[in-house]
């Protein structure tokens, strides 16, 4: 098969790296990929919103598959024209994609089918949605609308930083993404990610993990993008994931469905695991960061025939998928400064050496200087992941790889990822 994988982040190299191992592939492309991605297969400097150039790029290599990495992609429209063009396509459509490019628009969708959420208003001017606040105690949610790589979720401990935070995004701190903000009660409990495969009709299951958010140990620090993850967790028990699929991933899908889009492709499911049972925090329409790395490193299975039943509407007939009877960790190197103003260009070494065993490292916003150096060129810049028997022993391995073989003054990471699991 030729496969063109879109995207360029540590999700799509963890990707590249399962997709790479499938008998099935004849020859992978990435678009426009990184360093990391560039090791594993041909890559082309097209950006992931590029739809004709990608469009074009498809039908050059003859491509068997598209798969979709980044939700900008789905946003803008990307397997509409893949659709349009008879292009089998790992991905939802720019309707589906509402799920997560709009929070309103999801939060409104709970209501029609009823999905456990938290209680919410939707805002475009200040003054009501400061108003709005009194109707909660601290700590309030305050969420930019669109899509802000996960980074436009504000847990405010104050009214002031309330309101604060309702200033910025609707004085354009976050560009068009907050020209709306969604307030929302806070959720007591436990967060955890659970992600399912779709292909219009059928659903599977495909695994769980738990994040971490905030940039700094102990749960401190502005909300990121994700500084780490781990599976298996403890949070998601059998009795949880059950309530999950039943409660909010399959009424989502038939929901999605019956309003005229078919959801093809993998849908990430992030909740509270509240008293009262899992309750949504948002959906996306895209395999998690850093979530995705640490289940490619679970699979057992071949990933390369579920991304092609999700595409041509066969999931129906995919036997559930065998995981590997290992814990695995991500943790994310970030450049100094992020989320806030992450420092680039700074030089890292030890990266793309032996880190030890069972450590792979997947690159997430890396490049190459005039002097072929690896660079940091992002805020979130690599995920030394470990995978072992037990979640301390893979924890221990990517902590070791860290300190010890990897040398990047200009970056800085969480101590604590899998303190929920393992303590602190």
């Amino acid at each position: 098969m030729n496969i063109l994988l879109v995207g360029s982040g540590g999700r799509e190299h963890a990707l590249a790296w399962k997709i790479q191992q499938s008998p099935l592939l004849k020859r992978l492309v990435c678009a426009p990929g990184n360093p990391g991605m560039a090791a594993l297969a041909e890559t082309r400097n097209l950006k992931a919103t590029d739809v004709p150039g990608l469009m074009a790029l498809a039908q050059e290599i003859a491509a068997d598959l598209v798969v979709i990495g980044p939700e900008v992609s789905v946003e803008a429209g990307l397997a509409d024209a893949l659709e349009a063009a008879g292009i089998p396509c790992f991905g939802p459509t720019k309707a589906a994609g509402q799920l997560e490019s709009s929070k309103a628009f999801t939060k409104a969708f709970c209501d029609r089918h009823k999905l456990p959420t938290a209680t919410y208003g939707v805002f475009d001017k200040a003054a009501p949605a400061k108003a709005f606040l009194d109707r909660f105690e601290a700590p309030y949610v305050i969420k930019a609308d669109g899509l802000a790589a996960g980074k436009g979720v504000v847990i405010a401990e104050s009214r002031e930083a309330a309101e604060a935070a309702i200033d910025d995004m609707l004085g354009g701190g976050f560009g068009a993404a907050g020209a709306r903000v969604v307030i929302e009660e806070f959720l007591e409990g436990e967060i955890a990610s659970l992600f399912a495969l779709s292909d219009g009709k059928t659903c599977i299951l495909f695994g769980g993990a738990q994040d971490h958010k905030r940039a700094y140990d102990g749960d401190e620090g502005p909300n990121t993008g994700g500084m780490g993850t781990y599976a298996p967790t403890p949070v998601l028990s059998d009795a949880v994931v059950e309530a999950a699929r039943t409660r909010l991933i399959e009424p989502a899908l038939a929901g999605i469905a019956a309003e005229g889009a078919p959801y093809r492709g993998v849908i990430f499911c992030e909740m509270m695991i509240t008293r009262d049972g899992p309750k949504l925090v948002e959906f996306n329409v895209r395999f998690g960061d850093p979530e995705c790395q640490v289940l490619m490193l679970r699979l057992e299975s071949d990933l390369v025939p579920y991304l092609v039943a999700c595409a041509k509407g066969a999931l129906g007939g995919m036997p559930k998928p065998v995981w590997r009877d290992e814990a695995a960790m991500c943790v994310v190197l970030a450049a100094k400064g992020y989320p806030a103003a992450p420092e680039t260009g700074t030089v890292i070494g030890g990266a793309e050496s032996y880190l030890g065993e069972g450590v792979v490292v997947f690159h997430a916003g890396t490049a190459r200087n005039g002097h072929g150096e690896l660079v940091a060129a992002g805020g979130r810049v690599l995920n030394v992941c470990a995978h072992a028997k037990t979640l301390a022993e893979a924890r221990a391995r990517a902590y070791s790889a860290i300190e010890h073989r990897i040398d990047w003054p200009g970056g800085f990471h969480r101590t604590d990822i899998g303190w929920r699991a393992l303590g602190r």
